[in-house]
């Protein structure tokens, strides 16, 4: 493969998917300029904008719930699904129909996740994908808006030629983690090295502080990274070292997985407010309570 023109990094994240790059033609002892990608998609009926952000949701709507045409992006027409804001939004009216959280289903170990099996509970003559394919179409949307605005005269800055680092949860086992990178090359990424999310967030608290980052942390401290996802709560140890008169980052320990995060408010509060329904003599369904979760 040719020299990457640009790094990439993409947080595929449980509830929003995010894309920050550079450009490797930049002058050495200059800070390299960060930039985030903002990624078309499917904002309202029909109508498509570009945001700083992707919320992860796939919605797969019956052709009389959402016309065909509203589904249109401009690099495929014929998709039966979209992906985004949208998604997210139109959902909340169509729990049934709606792909939330593909990400937390790739380290669950009680499920096939190569199997379709998503939207979870939804009727059988639905539409449905493996948590691998969801990931997977995420990852498809971002490699087509990039091409569709960022390549679209250049083939070498096409996503594929690029350099690519995808985070994962620093407790994600390596099931999860060979299941992101089957999800990546399916959406024709094929350069990708994992980068562990609590990591990558210091490393972002580094890049903000410049050089006095060296000021705050020495030799022999401990420091613990708290990472709060929409799906996942990471927690990282990472020691402070010296080499030959520099200061040396290294993980050295990671908590358990824990599956505590933005879903679990969603559904506290759900909850609260299904309950507080049923003191007043009101009751919802199973559908009901799916799209208050996602509400």
């Amino acid at each position: 493969m040719s020299d990457p023109s640009y790094i990439i990094g993409i947080d595929l994240g449980t509830t929003n998917t995010v894309v920050a790059y550079t450009s490797t033609d930049f002058q050495k002892g200059r800070r390299p300029e960060i930039r985030i990608f903002n990624i078309p998609q499917i904002v309202g009926d029909g109508v498509i904008e570009e945001r700083n952000h992707l919320p992860s949701f796939i919605l797969i709507p019956k052709e009389y719930q959402v016309s065909k045409e509203s589904l249109h992006m401009p690099w495929n027409k014929e998709e039966q699904f979209c992906l985004g804001e949208f998604a997210r939004d139109r959902g909340e009216e169509l729990p049934d129909h709606l792909i939330s959280s593909a990400k937390s289903w790739l380290c669950h170990e009680m499920v096939d996740r190569n199997k379709p099996i998503l939207p979870w509970n939804s009727r059988k003559d639905q539409l449905k994908m493996s948590p691998v394919e969801a990931s997977s179409r995420i990852l498809c949307h971002i490699r087509d808006a990039w091409n569709h605005i960022i390549a679209v005269n250049h083939q070498r800055h096409r996503i594929e030629a690029q350099e690519i680092f995808l985070t994962v949860p620093a407790s994600f086992d390596a099931v999860a983690r060979d299941l992101t990178v089957k999800a990546a090359q399916m959406a024709g990424l094929s350069n990708i090295t994992l980068l562990e999310e609590p990591q990558a967030a210091f490393y972002a608290w580094i890049e903000s502080n410049g050089d006095k980052w060296r000021e705050t942390i020495t030799r022999g401290d401990l420091v613990l990274v708290c990472d709060i996802g929409g799906g996942t709560s990471d927690f990282s140890l990472i020691k402070v070292s010296e080499h030959e008169g520099e200061l040396v980052l290294e993980r050295i320990a990671v908590g358990d997985h824990l599956l505590v995060g933005g879903d679990n408010m969603d559904l506290t509060l759900a909850y609260t407010v299904a309950n507080k329904l049923a003191k007043n003599g009101t009751n919802i369904d199973s559908w009901q309570m799916r799209g208050l979760t996602h509400s």
